[in-house]
């Protein structure tokens, strides 16, 4: 079955550098990559991506756990990214950049995490750079129910905090963060029961400066493959949120994504997709086209073996 991720399938890998350099963003979760994050099946160990704009290569371990990305923006120009796990949880993370083929340290971090589980879970990330330089720590605060309730970040430039309430309402849960005290966003998910199943429905509310600023509402499965999202802006005058933009996501019958209908501005856009499958056991695509642009992606992925079999390029 296809993540959800997967509608952004292209705009994932190049640009996927800006996204691991850090797990989060200020006030958002950590993250940790598996397999699962790019739509792999099976005992991935690597896997190339080339589309029309760049390459990306992708390592895993036996767990299925992201060890290594690399962007190339050319021969020469390219960032790695390390990745070290214990029990799940990631100890380490390292982004180096080259130029010209010589590494530059100027611009190279170093994340690292020390992880507290005495009482309840507390997770201290420290930002450095290759010159050993402090940049940034942040603490995550988890409450008994290993929820994530409070991001403490600290700087030369002082200290913010974000705090993440949880609340229920009949058959709805919200999740809202606060930075020092004033709103950022809330997500919204509910149940939805009709005669062709059963769906979540998530609402994401963004706030600028406090006040409301743009919104989406995202339909899921009970699997959660996503069906849906209606993007909306804030329309102070009306003081009301108004569409801007909807999809709707259609799969084949092997649960990957086959076309894409987008409304905006008056104007309706649909693209389809074709696959190509290599014959590993689990039917991982190596080919990915996108029309009527013509936009294509392929993937090489080399596998773990079982022990004395040789691996297959």
């Amino acid at each position: 079955m296809m993540q959800n991720y997967q509608t952004n399938f292209l705009f994932v890998f190049i640009g996927m550098l800006a996204f691991t350099a850090s797990f989060h963003s200020n006030g958002q979760e950590l993250k940790v990559f598996t397999l699962a994050d790019f739509d792999l099946h099976g005992t991935v160990k690597s896997c190339l991506v080339v589309t029309d704009y760049g390459k990306e290569e992708f390592d895993f371990d036996e767990l299925g756990f992201l060890t290594k990305s690399v962007t190339r923006y050319n021969d020469s120009d390219y960032d790695i990214t390390y990745y070290k796990y214990r029990n799940g949880d990631v100890l380490e993370k390292r982004l180096e950049n080259y130029r010209e083929g010589v590494f530059d340290k100027s611009t190279s971090i170093a994340n690292i995490y020390e992880i507290d589980t005495t009482a309840n879970k507390r997770i201290i990330e420290k930002i450095y750079s290759y010159n050993k330089d402090f940049l940034d720590q942040y603490e995550y605060i988890y409450n008994a129910k290993n929820k994530l309730v409070a991001i403490k970040r600290s700087n030369n430039d002082g200290i913010d905090e974000t705090t993440i309430s949880y609340s229920r309402y009949k058959n709805e849960n919200t999740k809202t963060y606060f930075l020092n005290e004033t709103i950022q966003k809330s997500i919204r998910t509910s149940i939805k029961k009709k005669r062709s199943g059963t769906y979540e429905i998530r609402l994401t509310k963004e706030y600028l400066d406090g006040k409301p600023n743009k919104a989406q509402e995202q339909w899921f499965t009970k699997d959660g493959v996503l069906l849906s999202e209606e993007k909306f802006e804030y329309d102070s005058q009306e003081k009301s949120f108004v569409t801007a933009s909807s999809v709707h996501y259609v799969y084949d019958d092997k649960g990957m994504l086959s076309r894409v209908n987008t409304k905006k501005d008056g104007l309706e856009e649909t693209k389809e997709y074709i696959y190509q499958y290599d014959n590993e056991e689990g039917g991982n695509w190596v080919k990915q086209i996108i029309t009527p642009d013509n936009a294509y992606t392929t993937r090489k992925i080399t596998y773990y073996q079982a022990e004395g079999v040789e691996e297959e390029e």
